[in-house]
């Protein structure tokens, strides 16, 4: 570099400044030595343009020892700092304050070069003035459009790669979230979770940053969300991950790397479990359990045996995909029979073959369920005994009913429509002899014989009686939020007002101003409505409240029911979003053909048990 002095009136802020060209920096601790001393340490420059030009005015025929009397052509030569924005500042408020400045002392570096006046720029800040996280990020992301690598940097300023891959991660989140991060509104945490999102997962993000009815994750829960609930991390994958080919997220402030979508891991994992479960068969294991996923192994309640005295290879799979191979078990229970059984019984050949049991059980399957078709009385037992039992065959899960809130479940929890139905659960649980206090009928049989045992059960019982168990059953099993709700709904002309009236779940949870506005207008009248217009939703909320209640001096409104909730439901708007609304619009065609059904003549369930 050379060194020389310049007119201030010749210098610019380089582009290239990492402190920006528009903002003027804060000149408190640097100033007072400024005006005392002038600019002692030179600023860091690069020309502007084309090199400066002379022209001869007299020694046109000298030899080259003799000095040539020269001018300067056109304009002075004028440079950009790339480090100094701060002494360059204060020199400026020196020169209006005394009327003019000494010509400042620069270093000239080669012009051209944008990557390395950047990394000027950012040596000489941060040996002075500490520059904040996010604008050093922003910085190297610069020297990589620049041209500059990951090595390169890392050599120019001392650090790792991974420091700087670190760095660099960071510079390229969008720049709202690096503003955030910059401004204290999200921490270290949150952010540098935000490293492992696609741009569109953190435009979603910031979307329920912005939402006043959803949250948006934070910390360590911002990492389950971005990976679909539960982050699955590469070590526990048993395929090769050579030959995976779904995405892969590596933590760069962590030291593991997760698969993008869990989906596909389980696709994968799940395929190679079946590969190592086909060796251990034929390895000779009689059997290889392959166990549900979630579900513990639990050594307690198996004993140890080899594989020539029946003992089984049992798979644990964890909803993290760390899958457990336990070689040689079987139950307590089973261990014991065979312990018995070996001592007592000697083994003797079965009268018949596999090949001959199985054509025998296949023939009298058929038989059977040929009979079933004229008695579908016993036909409708023997459902109702699936639904509540299961089979290998039959899955019945029951609706678990989740709320998103404590008010939410409450609100449920104490109504008529389920207090009515508790009540009618309890006394099908005391006809089936079942514990009073389990909690659903469906999936609550534990007595002897199972699915047998139920069905003679309901063989003892009326029709009457079975269909009663039956539309508990269905209360139980149907899906909240389903087209069925609806169709049920109106076809047996439901009146939500008869079982319903509003809570603080409900009115708290409306904060749409134009919903609240025309609900006022159902309950209080158009005119309270018109003239409460202006007023916050928490004004109007209060006055559907008093109109609800009959407080406040207002008028009571008995039997209001929001048009979401009625059968069949309606909206206050046209904007859309009302998920019952919507079920509706696409089901309510088939009404017409399903009332002519249920309208027809019924016909008896045929002949009884």
């Amino acid at each position: 570099m050379e060194l020389k002095h310049i007119d201030i009136a010749c210098l610019s802020v380089s582009p290239t400044n990492m402190r920006g060209v528009k903002k003027v920096p804060d000149l408190t601790n640097i100033l007072p030595s400024v005006r005392a001393r002038g600019i002692l340490v030179p600023l860091i420059v690069r020309q502007n343009g084309s090199p400066t030009t002379y022209e001869i005015v007299a020694g046109k025929r000298r030899y080259h020892l003799v000095p040539l009397i020269v001018r300067q052509n056109g304009s002075p030569t004028t440079y950009e700092i790339v480090a100094g924005k701060r002494r360059y500042h204060a020199a400026m408020v020196v020169a209006q304050e005394e009327g003019s400045v000494e010509p400042l002392p620069c270093a000239v570096m080669e012009a051209g070069d944008d990557a390395a006046a950047l990394e000027a720029s950012l040596i000489e800040n941060i040996a002075r003035l500490d520059a904040d996280e996010m604008t050093q990020c922003e910085t190297f992301t610069r020297l990589v459009r620049e041209g500059r690598n990951v090595e390169d940097i890392s050599l120019t300023f001392g650090l790792t790669t991974l420091q700087v891959k670190r760095t660099l991660a960071l510079g390229n989140l969008l720049p709202r979230i690096r503003n955030l991060y910059r401004a204290d509104r999200i921490d270290a945490v949150t952010v540098r979770h935000l490293t492992l999102a696609t741009k569109a997962q953190q435009r979603d993000w910031l979307a329920l940053l912005d939402s006043e009815n959803d949250h948006a994750p934070m910390g360590q829960n911002l990492k389950s969300w971005l990976m679909g609930g539960v982050a699955i991390t590469t070590k526990v994958a048993l395929f090769d991950l050579a030959s995976y080919s779904g995405e892969i997220i590596s933590d760069l402030f962590g030291e593991d790397s997760y698969f993008a979508c869990p989906s596909d891991f389980w696709t994968a994992q799940m395929a190679t479990v079946e590969e190592r479960a086909a060796s251990y068969r034929e390895a000779g294991w009689p059997e290889v359990v392959v166990m549900e996923r979630g579900e513990y192994f639990h050594t307690w309640e198996h004993e140890r045996r080899p594989k020539k005295k029946g003992g089984r290879v049992y798979v644990a799979i964890s909803h993290r995909g760390e899958v457990t191979f336990h070689e040689g078990y079987l139950t307590t229970k089973e261990a014991q029979r065979r312990e018995i059984g070996e001592a007592a019984i000697k083994p003797v050949r079965p009268e018949v073959s596999a090949p001959i049991q199985n054509y025998v059980d296949l023939h009298r399957h058929a038989a059977v369920r040929a009979s079933l078709l004229s008695q579908p009385a016993m036909a409708l037992r023997l459902m109702v005994a699936h639904a509540i039992v299961g089979s290998p065959l039959w899955r019945v899960d029951v609706e678990k009913q989740r709320a998103s809130s404590d008010a939410i479940a409450e609100s449920v929890e104490i109504s008529a429509s389920e207090a009515t139905f508790d009540t009618k659960r309890r006394e099908i649980l005391g006809l089936l002899g079942f514990d009073p206090e389990t909690p659903t009928v469906t999936n609550g049989y534990t007595g002897d014989y199972g699915l047998t045992g139920l069905f003679s059960c309901l063989l003892k019982l009326p029709d009457e009686a079975v269909l009663t168990i039956l539309s508990v059953v269905m209360g139980e099993t149907l899906t909240v939020g389903s087209a069925t709700v609806e169709l049920l709904g109106a076809l047996l002309t439901v009146d939500m007002a008869a079982v319903w009236q509003a809570d603080d779940a409900l009115l708290d949870s409306i904060r749409d101003k134009q919903v609240i506005g025309r609900i006022v207008a159902e309950v209080a009248g158009d005119a309270v409505a018109t003239a409460n217009a202006g007023e916050s939703v928490k004004v109007q909320r209060q006055i559907v409240r008093d109109c609800l209640a009959g407080t406040g001096g207002r008028a009571k409104a008995d039997s209001w029911v929001p048009r979401w909730m009625a059968f069949p439901p309606s909206t206050y708007s046209g904007r859309g979003g009302v998920g019952s609304a919507e079920r509706w619009n696409d089901i309510s065609h088939l009404l017409d053909s399903e009332t002519q059904a249920c309208d027809d003549e019924q016909r008896p369930l045929a002949q009884t048990v």
